[in-house]
């Protein structure tokens, strides 16, 4: 798997639909551009229902939990999308999960 993000977009504007594919590394920095991807495709019709696929992406934990926090709140961050528009977004998540480097030691059963 490549460091690169790659970014397809595919817009059902009949069914008021969009998938936004993601390859590569999702990581605290390399997210931005997804936002940005994603605002852009939400922008294209009222009430389009998003879905983002990582599940060929290598996402990085934090990065993990800040997409999902988007698909929970239903919002971008601020910083991408000041007027907060509305947001349907779900995910579909990566097959393989990346864990941080440091995370909390394993329980041992005693």
């Amino acid at each position: 798997m490549t460091e690169k993000l790659s970014i397809l977009v595919r817009v059902d504007l009949d069914h008021a639909k969009a998938r936004v594919l993601a390859k590569g590394h999702i990581t605290v920095h390399s997210i931005q551009a997804l936002y940005v991807v994603v605002k852009r495709a939400n922008a294209l019709r009222h009430n389009l229902v998003l879905e983002l696929d990582v599940r060929h992406a290598r996402v990085d934990p934090e990065a993990l939990r800040l997409l999902e926090t988007c698909c929970e709140t239903r919002q971008l961050p601020v910083r991408i999308d000041p007027q907060q528009s509305p947001c349907t977004l779900s995910m579909l998540p990566p097959r393989h999960a990346v864990h941080a480097a440091h995370h909390a030691p394993a329980r041992v059963a005693a």
